[in-house]
C-alpha cells in the first residue's frame, strides 16, 4: 500500500524545500515529491502527518565500521582487522557483520538510515566493503550494494602493525612497496586470464587479483584511509600510476593541500571531527577543514568512523563544521548526495527523489541544531523507529522472529 508523508517541512537537498511538502512512496521507493497540490495521492493510501517537522533523506555513513566492531563487546566483536595479510584485498567486511549489535540502533536515533562498512586500517590492503541499511532483520535483508569499494591504508597504521611483527611493511616505503607489488601483480594475472580465455583453456582463479581486477577496472572505489597531507599526496600518485577511483578516508591534512585536491577532483570522506589529537598524524585536526575544502571545490562526506565516534554524532559533526565555517546546505549534502554520488550509490539513495530509496527521516526542526532529534525514520517506506516522548527515549521495530501462538 502507498505511503504519503504529508505536511512537512520537506528538503529533498537535491532541490529546493518546500513548506508543506509531500513524499509519496510505494514498494519501498520514493514515487513522487512536490506540494500537497502538485502530488496525486492515491486514495487508500497511509497518510503519515508531518506537520512541524523537518522531512529529509536519511544520512550517509560513508565510512563505518558498525557490525564489524560491535559496541560493548570487547575484542570477541572486533573483526576490523584481519592482521595477517597485508594483502587482504580477498577479505570482506561482510562475513562479519552482526545486525544485532546496538550500534544500528544508533544509527536509526541520528537519522542514520545507510553505511558503508569498511574493514579496518592495519593492513595495507584491508578487504572489501559493503552498502547496508541501519535496520533488517539479517545482512540479507538490510544489503543494498554489494560490492562498493576496497579498504587501503596508507601511514602509521599498516607500518606499526607490520612494524611490531618485523616483517614488511615497517615504512611508508613499504607499504607504497605492497600496493605497487599488488597491482602490478594483478596486471600479470589478468594477462594470464584474458590469454587463457582467448585459448579456451582452463585457468586458476585468485580472489585477492580478482578483487584488485575489479579496482583496475573501475568497478570497484579505492577508499584510502590517510590522514597526513604527503601521504595524500602518495595516495594520489598511486592513484595515477594504476588508474583507479580514488577515494580519501579520513583525510585529515586534506586542508593544507584542498587546491590539489580540487584540481584532481579527488573526493574526501572527511572525520571523525570529535577526536582528540592523539597521534602525530592528527595533529593539524580541526573542525575548520571541512569548510576549506568545501570552499576549494573538493566534495565532502563527513563520517564518523564509528565506533571512534558513535554513529548518531554525525550530524553533531555537520553541525560543529558549520560553526566553523562550512555552508549549512554543503554541510546537509556531506551526509546526504555527496557520500551517495562520491561511492557510486546516488541511484540508490542520498535525496528525496522519484525512483530512490524511501529512506525517510522526520526531525523536530533543523537536524543541524543540536537541539532537535529524529522523530520517526523509515527505512525503505517501513516505519522502522520513533521517539517516545514518555519514555524519553527512541523506540527500534524488533529485529527479532517472533513465534506467534
Amino acid at each position: 500500500m502507498a505511503k504519503a508523508i504529508v505536511g512537512g517541512y520537506v528538503v529533498p537537498i537535491d532541490g529546493d524545500p518546500i513548506d508543506g511538502g509531500t513524499v509519496l512512496i510505494d514498494d519501498g521507493r520514493i514515487v513522487a515529491v512536490g506540494t500537497e497540490a502538485d502530488v496525486d495521492i492515491p486514495e487508500d493510501a497511509e497518510l503519515v502527518d508531518a506537520a512541524g517537522t523537518w522531512v529529509l533523506p536519511g544520512f550517509i555513513d560513508a565510512h563505518a565500521h558498525l557490525g564489524v566492531h560491535e559496541d560493548g563487546e570487547g575484542w570477541s566483536g572486533n573483526d576490523t582487522n584481519e592482521m595477517t595479510d597485508p594483502n587482504g584485498a580477498r577479505f570482506r567486511a561482510v562475513d562479519g557483520i552482526d545486525p544485532y549489535e546496538p550500534g544500528f540502533d544508533d544509527a536509526l536515533a541520528g537519522g542514520v538510515t545507510s553505511v558503508v562498512i569498511k574493514p579496518g586500517s592495519g593492513n595495507p590492503i584491508g578487504g572489501q566493503t559493503i552498502g547496508v541499511k541501519t535496520w533488517g532483520r539479517s545482512i540479507l535483508d538490510m544489503i543494498f550494494a554489494e560490492h562498493v569499494s576496497v579498504k587501503s591504508a596508507l601511514g602509521e597504521n599498516p607500518k606499526r602493525v607490520y612494524g611490531e611483527k618485523k616483517q614488511t611493511p615497517s615504512t611508508r616505503l613499504g607499504v607504497a612497496a605492497i600496493l605497487r607489488e599488488a597491482f602490478t601483480k594483478t596486471r600479470n594475472y589478468q594477462a594470464k586470464r584474458d590469454h587463457a580465455a582467448a585459448e579456451g583453456k582452463p585457468h586458476d582463479v585468485d580472489l585477492t587479483l580478482e578483487t584488485l581486477s575489479k579496482v583496475l577496472d573501475g568497478e570497484l572505489y579505492w577508499d584510502q584511509h590517510v590522514h597526513r597531507a604527503d601521504d595524500i599526496v602518495t595516495a594520489i600518485r598511486l592513484a595515477d600510476e594504476f588508474g583507479y577511483k580514488l577515494v580519501i578516508n579520513h583525510g585529515t591534512e586534506g586542508h593544507l593541500i584542498a587546491d590539489l585536491l580540487a584540481s584532481r577532483n579527488v573526493p574526501v570522506i572527511l572525520g571523525p571531527l570529535f577526536t582528540t589529537k592523539s597521534k602525530v598524524e592528527l595533529r593539524n585536526r580541526t573542525l575548520r577543514s571541512a569548510g576549506i575544502l568545501a570552499r576549494a571545490g573538493v566534495k565532502i562526506a563527513i563520517t564518523t568512523d564509528h565506533p571512534v565516534i558513535p554513529i548518531n554524532f554525525l550530524v553533531y559533526q555537520a553541525a560543529l563544521a558549520v560553526k566553523d565555517g562550512l555552508d549549512p546546505h554543503t554541510a546537509l549534502r556531506s551526509l546526504t548526495v555527496n557520500p551517495a554520488e562520491m561511492l557510486g550509490l546516488d541511484s540508490q539513495i542520498g535525496s528525496l527523489k522519484p525512483g530512490l530509496d524511501a529512506d525517510v527521516v522526520l526531525w523536530s526542526g533543523d537536524p543541524l541544531d543540536v537541539m532537535n532529534r529524529a522523530l520517526r525514520v523509515f527505512v525503505r517506506g517501513a516505519e522502522v523507529y520513533h521517539f517516545d516522548e514518555q519514555l524519553g527515549e527512541g523506540v527500534s521495530a524488533d529485529r527479532r522472529y517472533r513465534e506467534s501462538r
